[in-house]
């Protein structure tokens, strides 16, 4: 709501409008995502007009009570409704050769800086509440300003003057994901409204709601985007992309529409180019496992597997493998389903079953292209694992997933597809599982202490924990009040060496397996996290909850 909350709540304090035990209690009721500015104002603790009028005293501008301003029909023609609505702001006239304006934040500079380029040079800058503001914007622009449905939406695609209302609010809604580092957004059509939501950090954010009547008109916009959606089809599933720019970023989202009883429910992943580029330090890993994990992956043959539910980072880890080891002397080959990202001097082939083009298929092709590593994105059959299998036992390094619990676990998921033990102890280098947890915020995260309970879920005592670095979530602008910002991996490598070899070719069970692999040094997933929680660097609860199934 505000750019500088944490100034805003000292300043709110220092004017008695406030207490720290106010903002104590409103901190602990906070959701994630959920500003306490507004939550304050929500709980009626303060008002928005106080805050307006307070921060207009502390930033140096005046404030203006918009009850009851009457609008003249010239004030729609000095700032467009496109300008009005990016930047949340109003004209209030002209002084002179001066453009009056309203603002909502004036601690948002970077509005402030480019509106003198954006409308003139000359602005004289008044505050009030986004509330008023909001009414204002409604009564200059009329019903445009509520964004209200298209009267008529054209099937060919073309753009009509009712249209723009729509094509603003979607795009808007796209760039504000893109802009808090969402990774999916979520269209969803309820009873009586419209609920947008965003994944950030793994967690689904309720971010806003619109009327029901806009439903068919967003999501005609959103099939119009990927330019492969019919728009008359609503009775079955569709798949579809989204490309656009921001702030000279190239964005691409993955499109998924599916008809339910309230209507089409879009499902929008957002694919971060940038996450393209991490390293395994990036990723989460500690400098030994980081230094362990790259030796491994520069053998020169084997299969190195990665492990881990849906949603666990896999195919991130991979990715940062292959440009960790591209090098133009190597010829590396992907099979993905589908190809998510494109990768530089990579040869990426794409799954089609419908015309034959499966994993096997396109794998046993590629053994053809004479490559030296090969990426496959997902080993689910004996057909494919045993011509993964033969490739790495004739000089190629393999690459794959396979959804288990932990990384001993694959050998016996190898076996369940059909795989003899004997080609899984020859073939397999390493076993990497992992987990996503999110990162305590950089800028706000503070000393706190372990409780009683979170020592006894680890398993740790208190004398373990004497000079760990221990931090809890706190809460900022930059991480929306949540108190973490980004994620990080969990990771487990089981390292196949000759004793291991001889374990698998023995057939012991996981629990064995799992118990020699630790004796011999493996860390678990929840070890790993101990270690993060201890480094100050996640929480003993977002440890605790993604490795339950490792609480032995």
């Amino acid at each position: 709501m505000y750019s500088n909350e944490t100034y805003l709540l000292e300043q709110l304090q220092e004017s008695g409008l406030l207490t720290e035990r106010d903002i104590q209690q409103a901190k602990a009721g906070l959701k994630p995502g959920e500003s306490i500015i507004e939550l304050l104002i929500k709980t009626g603790t303060v008002s928005d007009e106080q805050i307006a009028q307070m921060v207009a005293v502390s930033s140096g501008m005046e404030y203006v009570d918009l009850h009851g301003f009457e609008p003249h029909a010239g004030l729609k023609a000095l700032i467009s409704l496109e300008v009005a609505l990016k930047y949340k702001i109003a004209p209030l006239g002209t002084n002179q050769n001066s453009l009056q304006i309203v603002v909502a934040d004036p601690y948002d500079f970077e509005t402030l800086d480019a509106l003198p380029h954006v409308l003139q040079p000359d602005i004289e800058y008044y505050c009030s509440t986004p509330s008023l503001i909001k009414t204002l914007q409604a009564n200059i622009y009329g019903n445009e300003a509520v964004m209200g449905v298209p009267k008529a939406k054209n099937m060919d695609g073309t753009v009509t003057d009712e249209d723009a209302p729509i094509i603003k609010l979607v795009t808007n809604m796209l760039m504000e994901a893109f802009k808090n580092k969402a990774s999916d957004i979520h269209v969803e059509p309820l009873e009586k409204d419209i609920r947008i939501r965003y994944r950030m950090d793994g967690v689904l954010v309720d971010v806003e709601h619109h009327p029901k009547r806009l439903h068919s008109a967003i999501i005609g916009r959103l099939k119009i985007m990927t330019g492969t959606m019919q728009l008359d089809e609503k009775r079955i599933p569709q798949d579809g992309r989204i490309q656009m720019s921001y702030n000279e970023k190239e964005i691409d989202m993955r499109v998924s529409i599916i008809p339910t009883n309230n209507g089409e429910s879009v499902v929008m992943r957002v694919l971060d180019k940038s996450s393209l580029k991490l390293g395994l330090v990036d990723l989460g890993f500690l400098s030994d496992d980081q230094a362990a994990f790259e030796q491994l992956i520069t053998l020169p043959d084997g299969i190195i597997l990665v492990t881990g539910p849906t949603g666990s980072g896999k195919t991130t880890t991979l990715y940062a493998c292959l440009n960790f080891i591209n090098r133009p002397d190597r010829k590396i080959i992907t099979v993905e389903d589908p190809v998510e990202y494109e990768l530089a001097g990579i040869n990426q082939v794409m799954v089609k079953e419908d015309v034959g083009m499966t994993f096997a298929a396109a794998l046993r092709a590629m053994l053809r292209q004479a490559p030296n590593i090969i990426m496959l994105g997902e080993i689910r059959d004996l057909e494919t694992a045993s011509i993964a299998i033969q490739a790495s036992l004739t000089g190629h390094l393999v690459f794959s997933t396979l959804h288990t619990n932990d990384a001993p676990s694959a050998v016996a998921r190898l076996s369940d597809i059909g795989v003899k033990p004997f080609l899984t102890a020859s073939a397999v280098r390493a076993i990497e599982a992992q987990r996503l947890v999110r990162k305590l915020c950089a800028d706000c995260k503070s000393p706190t202490s372990l409780s009683d309970r979170e020592l006894r879920a680890l398993g740790l005592e208190a004398s373990q924990v004497l000079g760990a670095t221990i931090n809890g979530p706190n809460g900022c602008s930059k991480c929306r009040q949540g108190g973490y910002r980004g994620r990080m991996s969990l990771v487990e490598i089981f390292k196949v060496d000759d004793e291991v070899r001889s374990m698998i070719n023995q057939q012991l069970t996981t629990p064995q397996l799992r118990k020699r692999a630790r004796e011999l040094g493996m860390r678990t997933l929840r070890e790993d996290g101990i270690r993060k929680v201890l480094a100050g660097m996640t929480t003993a609860e977002e440890v605790i909850e993604a490795t339950m199934a490792d609480a032995d």
